[in-house]
């Protein structure tokens, strides 16, 4: 049998139900054993659920036999947490983002390292089946010669903040809390990214509440973060493309991801799921011939929400003794990128992204 890594859960909110369960039931290398939350009768009704042990934190630090811990707590917290779980010698496997900036992020990266432990980070959406199957036709060419990309999102960031009060914590603007998951999915596709302008708002410091069964329904509450961003991105690679995200629509995302190229275009359905339909339009070869688009199927797996799949990817990884997928040398570029998107919308002009990363493996 196969050697399973024992892991505990950090954070007991509405996304643990589903790493819980994928970590518990799909993913064999992992054994989840126990979970703390902040409201520790949080961690007790999880536990209860799955059948595993509530802890505080600190208990679970001193517990030898925990290898992992998976941490789905609000960005403001993960610097500390990390940090303490390094220093008790636990591998770490974190929830977008790392932390709240690039250069705290790379001091824990740089702690880890000398004590040989792996640190990965959210979002693991780029392993799923559908940017995977993105990923095989570009590296097979069948675009031919890349020229440019095209993506973006809307959201509401008026109902997401009045449901999710995290949205209103540092780190949950548009980039970070959302923007993120494109991004990873561009440097998975493309590389690193060498600079960016940008265009950064906020329409409005004071929102609404604007849940009809929630006790604040119709209280104003404080939104410092950003609402919207528009990005010009050119990669390491040569390719320069276009990003942006706007909170201030409707809740019904509606996800733009192209991929443009000299034999074709490849739309890739929103990085924030696993799957999703990847189009395939093949050039035409003259005015008015009609080519119809073709759905790419190359039997990748996780098409499905497989939240947990980056944490078994990385117990895997540790044990095998290679590089894992999602890993902190990738979101750490991929934070200083946001960065550098927020550090350009107040200059009005280009900045440079100083870190750089490796172009992930592709999965088998």
């Amino acid at each position: 049998m196969d050697k399973k890594m024992k892991v505990a859960v950090v954070g007991c909110g509405a996304i643990s139900d589903i790493y819980l369960t994928n970590m518990i039931e799909r993913f064999d290398n992992l054994e989840v054993v126990a979970c703390c939350a902040a409201h520790f009768e949080h961690a007790q009704k999880k536990a209860q659920k799955y059948g595993i042990k509530a802890c505080t934190y600190e208990e679970i630090l001193s517990d030898d036999a925990i290898e992992m811990v998976v941490i789905l707590t609000p960005a403001p917290t993960h610097e500390e947490l990390i940090r303490r779980a390094i220093e008790a010698g636990k591998h770490v496997y974190t929830e977008k983002t790392m932390t709240l900036s690039h250069h705290t992020a790379e001091k824990l990266v740089s702690e880890a390292q000398k004590k040989g432990l792996y640190i990965g980070s959210a979002p693991d959406t780029f392993l799923g089946a559908a940017l995977q199957t993105a990923r095989k036709a570009l590296d097979d060419g069948l675009i031919g010669e890349i020229t440019s990309f095209d993506a973006c999102a809307n959201r509401d960031i008026d109902l997401l903040a009045s449901l999710f009060g995290f949205l209103r914590m540092p780190g949950g603007g548009i980039g970070y809390d959302f923007g993120v998951y494109y991004l990873t999915a561009l440097v998975s596709l493309f590389g690193p990214v060498n600079k960016v302008v940008a265009s950064v708002r906020n329409l409005a410091r004071s929102r609404v509440n604007v849940l009809p069964d929630s006790p604040s329904f119709g209280q104003e509450f404080a939104y410092e973060n950003e609402s919207q961003i528009f990005t010009i991105l050119e990669m390491e690679n040569g390719v320069t493309g276009t990003f942006s995200v706007n909170g201030d629509s409707i809740i019904n995302d509606q996800a733009n991801f192209t991929i443009y190229g000299k034999k074709g275009i490849i739309k890739i359905p929103d990085p924030n799921n696993f799957g999703g339909k990847v189009v395939y339009i093949p050039a035409q070869n003259g005015f008015g011939q009609n080519i119809e688009p073709l759905i790419l199927d190359y039997g990748f797996p996780y098409g499905e929400n497989s939240r947990g799949l980056g944490p078994s990817e990385m117990a895997d990884a540790i044990i095998k003794g290679r590089k894992h997928r999602a890993n902190a040398q990738m979101a750490c570029h991929v934070l200083e990128v946001i960065d550098c998107i927020m550090e350009s919308g107040k200059k009005g002009a280009f900045v440079t992204v100083t870190s750089s990363c490796e172009r992930p493996e592709k999965m088998n």
